[in-house]
């Protein structure tokens, strides 16, 4: 219906979940069906975007449908549709709440409806029946959370395969991993052009963790008390944060050790350590392009992926989180929470896969500290004794996460490896790029890391 995807067109651009801004539309073409005809009614359709570049891109976008314009519901307005004299107007369906509720219905009967698969895992209860809540601050996928019971997460953009958030949940949920919300049940959908093509993962429905905390947000508080004591330690403010970083370590630990033990491993051979120093290498070259700054470390970089590249060091690769930080951790009242495995979701699924090194976990937890500590910084550039104290916050909880770490799993993550190093090294060349094209008042936050890990002897 070319008036639903003339809708499309200007309506998917402004979505914070969309990940093509900026690039110039060729075609547009879409399909869909009814999941729910009740009041009001809810309609799934697949949005297929073809760019100039000649990339494709699908993403998933749930619409209901009313006979009139519904108050208080303008931030969900997507337009109206005229069919045979009648206007519909259609409104996004992940923020009308009244239209959240087959979701979970469907995933507690495992509904098959169209192309659309629904299967529930395990034992665990759906709450169905109950109305869904958007998380307002998601940026690449839209979640639900139905009161204080499961959370529905639904992948906006579509790829052929299992979501790895679905496949490791599951794997985990099975060796009884304490460290994850258990996974209730995921939906998926078939192409219907090529029945040789696996299903997509549109969502997964896990167990909500109530009265949780966001550890991004301890930790910044427990950076703004040191900051705040102007005579004090690191170790002796009250908000000291070591202990929960040294119990954070364990819990990735915990999780890396059951992932290698349910899913699968294989030792890394020399080409593998040459491929990764390759792509690191090739990662700094653009990088450089995007932030000259770069430049004046660019000589030290290459000389830790060139280790990389000679390295003897013994690693078992095995999957592992792939965008692990403090904002994907949550402290319970029992301990941590890691959630969001499906890795960086602007990278292709397939690669999201891959056997990695656990190192890679690590290096993006470390970065996260780095982070934590130095984010006030960019108020107070000049300010030498608060950088003094971030570098001091910083260390300290390096360190209590390595140790938590080693205490859990018996090795040692950030010894003197030169793979770390370089993990560490790519992660920050990464936010680099990231800070210069959204945050540049940010990026001497990755630029003084760099500083620390080009120039190390």
């Amino acid at each position: 219906m070319k008036a639903l995807t003339d809708l499309f067109r200007e309506w998917i651009p402004q979505q914070r979940w969309f990940g093509g801004k900026g690039r110039e539309w060729a075609d547009v073409t879409e399909d869909g069906f009814f999941l729910d005809r009740g009041n009001p009614v809810l309609s799934v359709h697949r949005v297929r975007i073809t760019y100039r570049d000649g990339a494709r891109e699908t993403y998933l976008v749930p619409l209901s449908w009313r006979d009139h314009l519904a108050e208080d519901m303008d931030a969900a307005f997507v337009g109206a549709v005229s069919t045979d004299g009648r206007e519909s107007f259609a409104y996004d369906a992940m923020r009308d709440r009244e239209s959240t509720a087959p979701w979970l219905i469907h995933l507690a009967q495992g509904s098959a409806i169209g192309p659309m698969r629904f299967s529930p895992a395990g034992e665990g209860h759906i709450p169905e029946g109950l109305p869904g809540d958007i998380v307002s601050t998601e940026q690449s996928n839209t979640s639900l959370v139905y009161g204080q019971e499961a959370i529905l997460k639904l992948f906006r953009r579509l790829e052929p395969g299992l979501n790895p958030d679905v496949e490791i949940h599951d794997a985990l949920r099975r060796a009884e991993n304490e460290h994850i919300a258990a996974l209730l049940g995921h939906i998926e959908i078939d192409d219907d052009g090529d029945p040789d093509t696996p299903p997509a993962t549109v969502a997964m429905l896990q167990t909500f963790v109530p009265n949780a905390s966001d550890g991004w947000r301890l930790a910044t508080a427990s950076v703004r008390d040191l900051y705040a004591e102007g005579d004090l330690h690191a170790d002796e403010v009250g908000g000291d944060f070591a202990a929960d970083s040294e119990r954070l370590g364990a819990a990735t630990a915990s999780v890396h050790g059951d992932m290698a033990q349910v899913l699968p491993t294989e030792p890394a051979s020399p080409e593998w350590y040459a491929e990764v120093a390759r792509q690191m290498t090739e990662r700094l070259d653009a990088a450089i392009a995007v932030v000259p700054q770069l430049e004046q470390y660019a000589e030290g970089l290459r000389q830790v992926y060139a280790a990389v590249a000679e390295s003897q060091e013994p690693v078992v690769r095995q999957r592992v989180h792939g965008d692990l930080h403090l904002g994907q951790v949550l402290r319970t009242t029992t301990g941590w929470i890691i959630l969001d495995f499906e890795g960086e979701p602007a990278r292709p699924l397939a690669e999201r896969r891959v056997l990695d090194s656990p190192l890679r976990d690590v290096a993006g937890m470390l970065r996260s500290f780095d982070y934590a500590a130095r984010h006030m910084l960019v108020e107070q550039p000049e300010d030498t004794q608060r950088a003094y104290r971030a570098q001091e916050w910083a260390a300290r909880n390096r360190a209590a996460f390595c140790t938590g770490y080693s205490e859990a799993s018996g090795l040692d993550p950030c010894g003197e490896s030169p793979l770390l190093r370089a993990f560490e090294a790519d992660k920050a060349v990464y936010e680099c790029v990231y800070e210069a094209r959204n945050r540049p008042h940010w990026l001497m936050i990755p630029l003084q890391s760099l500083s620390r890990i080009a120039d190390r002897d």
